[in-house]
C-alpha cells in the first residue's frame, strides 16, 4: 500500500512532468480544442487589441489568441518569451481545414 508521502511525490512529478510532455505535429491539431470529438464549427473571433507592454531586450512579444476550450473561445493574453538565437516565432493561428476550424499552436521554427 502507498503511503500518503509517495502518493503525493508521485502526484506532485506526475504535475511536474505533464507540461514537458511533447506531442507530434498531427497529434497538436488534433488535440488543440480540448480534446476528441468535434472542435468549434464556428470562425473564432477577431482577436483582441491589447496594449503590447514596452519591449525587453532579449524577449520576442507573443500576441494574444483564441483558444477552444470547454465548447468556447476563450482569449489567452499576449506575453513576451525569451528569444531564441537563429530562430523564427511563428504565432499561432486558426485555419479552416477539412470542414472545420483547427488551431495551429505557434512555436519556435528555424
Amino acid at each position: 500500500m502507498l503511503s500518503r508521502r509517495s502518493l503525493l511525490a508521485g502526484l506532485l512529478a506526475a504535475a511536474v512532468a505533464a507540461p514537458l510532455a511533447t506531442i507530434a505535429p498531427g497529434e497538436a491539431e488534433a488535440q488543440s480544442w480540448g480534446g476528441p470529438g468535434p472542435g468549434p464549427n464556428r470562425r473564432p473571433p477577431p482577436p483582441r487589441h491589447e496594449r503590447r507592454p514596452p519591449p525587453r531586450r532579449g524577449y520576442v512579444w507573443v500576441p494574444g489568441h483564441w483558444e477552444w476550450r470547454r465548447g468556447r473561445y476563450v482569449w489567452m493574453s499576449g506575453r513576451w518569451v525569451r528569444a531564441r538565437p537563429g530562430w523564427h516565432h511563428r504565432n499561432s493561428q486558426w485555419v479552416w481545414r477539412n470542414g472545420r476550424w483547427v488551431y495551429v499552436p505557434g512555436g519556435w521554427h528555424r
